[in-house]
């Protein structure tokens, strides 16, 4: 089990990053920012599972919300999402101030979204990215496809992805990943909706920490997919 604790940064002028700190009880190997959806917070269930997890592998992992979640408690945000994506730079180089190596920028939907946004705006930001049910377009809506941004992706990338979500085929998404030049695997959950729930959150949260090692760590490999149990 990993050391949890609150945590609250403040700048003037900037947004604020607040959450949840998990902390390894061995030495760090990396930090990982892990951000929620348009419609959850940093206290949504996979994320906890995730950050429980990746801090059991030796990750300084914070969950924290977004920008539109601290001002707005419900309710999806408004805007392009630039805020977030400001929100998400702070909290990256608060964690690089935090921990020593590598610091990678992770979300579920539309966190994953903005933080593969800023990456590719900033291919400095992040080292590789973690990427649970990227929302590759609107339901019933295969061709307002979110994949401008891809083509410019540095990072290595591991895409987590249920085979019956809405907001992306499992095909669409390989489709998606060959836009990128950096390394992308894709770990697919088999049965899974959008909220990756099939199976357990746990379950699908360790299956994703030996996912993101054969990535990281042994030069990305091709992960196995994730079956149902």
């Amino acid at each position: 089990m990993s050391v949890i604790e609150r945590f609250t940064n403040e700048m003037p002028g900037q947004p604020a990053v607040r959450g949840f700190l998990h902390r390894p009880e061995n030495d760090v190997r990396g930090a990982l920012v892990l951000t929620h959806g348009a419609g959850s917070n940093c206290g949504a269930p996979l994320l906890v599972a995730m950050a429980e997890s990746f801090a059991g592998a030796g990750y300084l992992v914070l969950r924290c919300d977004l920008p539109f979640r601290q001002v707005r408690p419900h309710g999806p945000p408004a805007g392009n999402g630039a805020i977030d994506r400001v929100g998400l730079r702070r909290a990256a180089q608060v964690l690089r101030e935090m921990a020593p190596g590598r610091v990678f920028l992770g979300g579920h939907s539309y966190g994953g979204r903005q933080a593969s946004m800023l990456a590719a705006e900033d291919p400095s930001v992040a080292d590789a990215l973690l990427l649970l049910s990227y929302p590759l377009h609107p339901p019933e809506k295969s061709q307002q496809l979110r994949t401008a941004h891809l083509p410019k992706l540095q990072a290595p990338a591991l895409f987590v992805h249920g085979s019956r979500d809405p907001f992306g085929s499992l095909d669409e998404i390989r489709a998606a990943m060959a836009l990128i030049s950096a390394p992308a695997e894709l770990a697919a959950v088999e049965g899974a909706g959008h909220d990756l729930s099939r199976g357990g959150y746990d379950n699908v949260a360790s299956r994703t920490v030996e996912a993101w090692g054969k990535l990281i760590d042994r030069g990305g490999e091709t992960p196995r997919a994730m079956p149902t149990r």
